[in-house]
């Protein structure tokens, strides 16, 4: 795999740290990285953390009103907890968020926005979320996607009681769906061997494999399969274990390409499949917002040059269907894990995060995948369960990513957050204990597009997108009404200016963001 020699001894050192605190079960901190809790007489009191984190999954869950969807675990787990409504991503592609996330730092403030921009290069002396409960006392194990590894980004090795075990993200079963070759995509997220070198560059001589497939097999012949089932041994053994631990289990599906068992696909009847009904930009909407191409044509299926709305409607309810049909396998590997905390007697002293990295547009706009500052790509599910939680609750609380960290540290008792690296969120606990509370009344992200920077503040009923070009200050609007035009089928930031000074108010008390092409030196 392809690692500067700065990450090698970077990774190196944090196995070694690993190790260590593994083998005494007293972590301490790590050198050269900022200050976190120390462990406690009360550690061994304090709740378990299961942080559940699926790649792509948008609220096409029965529990968020979609009719469709069957995910009876992801349902039940709501039943236990409570469910953000209004919860957004920070950024709506896969390794800045998971950053986001990990760091408590949006991306306007760390400066990462895309693939390649690793979190230790831009915010060095960090203490992420992991890190910061491995040293109040917590075992902390990772397994499956957590961190974004693929696409010239890499894990971080800190914080991890024992080394990350990896699962594919991209995996086939069928040998006719790749004819045996190697495809962009398993470059892409090196999961095979990657030359040194620019690997977009190799990924473009290879061959695409299939958009989906569906053999008859067992769960486990897939990467979620086997991490659920790896989820549950380890639960069976931190059970026995003195410390409370933080668990982190990422699963690959929903995202590309839908490789499911077939029994997922045959749940669901193409003909009732719903179809997009609005495939343009809004009316309005700067050009350059639109997003075609990319990931999506990294498969054989998407013809490549076409735009999606032109996709021929047989293969938009094929997509349609592939990602239902990985939706509820990986609710059902979801449900093999919240099987295994009931079995164990552990779930009554173990809070529970469902997190989704992002949303996906389902042929909406006539886009495909994320990568947009819209309503489709930000909006993410989030539900947390467990004790001192509300039971079966609903909230319309604006919430982001980075309202993760401090959260989980106020469920835990555990000191606010305080970085050295910018902590952005706000601890969404009130609202656990009552649903009706209200912490904040918005949700700000950003997504950038070349020598742009969108940012945009997100209300119960309006969204604000401020795009400025960073040469020379120029800015463009988008206004939507999320209530009288959930679609967001018309621009019309010039329609209500009194609302749209009032989010930019907003937006400006936020700190000023990051400039997308100021990539920090790298240390020898």
């Amino acid at each position: 795999m392809r690692r500067t020699a700065h990450w090698t001894c970077r990774a190196l050192l944090g196995l070694l740290v690993a190790a260590t605190s593994a083998c005494t079960q007293t972590p301490a901190p790590q050198a050269g990285l900022g200050a976190a809790p120390a462990p406690g007489p009360v550690a061994a009191q304090r709740p378990n953390i299961l942080l559940i984190l699926v790649d792509d999954l948008k609220p096409l869950l029965g529990t968020y009103g979609d009719r469709t969807a069957i995910t009876p675990n992801m349902d039940r787990l709501a039943q236990r907890g409570v469910r953000f409504d209004l919860a957004y991503a920070n950024q709506a592609v896969c390794a800045p968020s998971r950053i986001n996330l990990m760091s408590g730092a949006r991306s306007t403030s760390s400066g990462i926005y895309n693939f390649g921009m690793n979190l230790r290069d831009y915010m060095p002396n960090a203490v992420t979320l992991p890190q910061y409960f491995l040293q109040a006392g917590y075992h902390t194990e990772s397994m499956g996607k957590v961190y974004h590894i693929g696409h010239g980004s890499v894990a971080d090795p800190f914080g991890w009681s024992v080394p990350h075990d990896k699962t594919k993200v991209i995996e086939y079963v069928d040998p006719a769906s790749t004819d045996g070759a190697p495809t962009q995509e398993e470059a892409l997220f090196e999961e095979i061997p990657v030359p040194e070198g620019d690997p977009f560059a190799y990924a473009r001589t290879l061959a695409r494999g299939t958009a989906w497939e569906m053999p008859d097999v067992a769960d486990d012949a897939y990467a979620d399969g086997r991490t659920a089932a790896h989820a549950e041994e380890r639960l069976a053994a931190l059970k026995q274990g003195n410390q409370p631990f933080f668990l982190a289990v990422g699963f690959a599906r929903p995202h590309l390409p839908f490789s499911v068992p077939k029994r997922y696909w045959d749940m669901y009847d193409p003909a009732r499949l719903p179809m997009p009904t609005f495939e343009q930009l809004p009316a309005g909407a700067p050009a350059y917002t639109d997003k075609q191409g990319g990931e999506i044509t990294a498969y054989r299926e998407p013809p490549k040059g076409v735009r999606g709305d032109q996709f021929p409607p047989e293969l938009k309810r094929k997509l349609i269907h592939g990602y239902y049909a990985s939706t509820s396998y990986v609710d059902a590997q979801i449900g093999k894990v919240l099987d295994a905390l009931d079995r164990d007697g552990l779930a009554e002293n173990t809070i529970v995060i469902l997190w989704g990295d992002h949303g996906w547009h389902l042929g909406d706009h006539g886009i495909w995948t994320k990568h947009t500052n819209m309503e489709q790509a930000t909006r993410i599910p989030l539900i947390f369960a467990g004790p001192g939680i509300m039971r079966g609750s609903g909230t319309g609380q604006l919430a982001e990513t980075v309202d993760i960290y401090p959260t989980l540290a106020a469920l835990a008792g555990l000191p606010a957050p305080t970085g050295p690296q910018s902590i952005d969120g706000t601890s969404l606990a009130p609202v656990l204990h009552d649903p009706a509370a209200r912490v904040r009344g918005y949700a700000y992200h950003s997504f950038p597009r070349p020598g742009r920077i969108g940012q945009a503040i997100r209300t119960e009923r309006y969204r604000l997108v401020r795009w400025t070009q960073e040469k020379t200050g120029a800015r463009d609007y988008e206004l939507y009404d999320l209530v009288g035009d959930p679609g967001e089928t018309r621009n019309q930031a010039a329609d209500l200016p009194a609302v749209r000074q009032q989010l930019e108010a907003i937006m400006d008390s936020q700190p000023a963001p990051k400039p997308i092409d100021s990539r920090p030196r790298k240390q020898n």
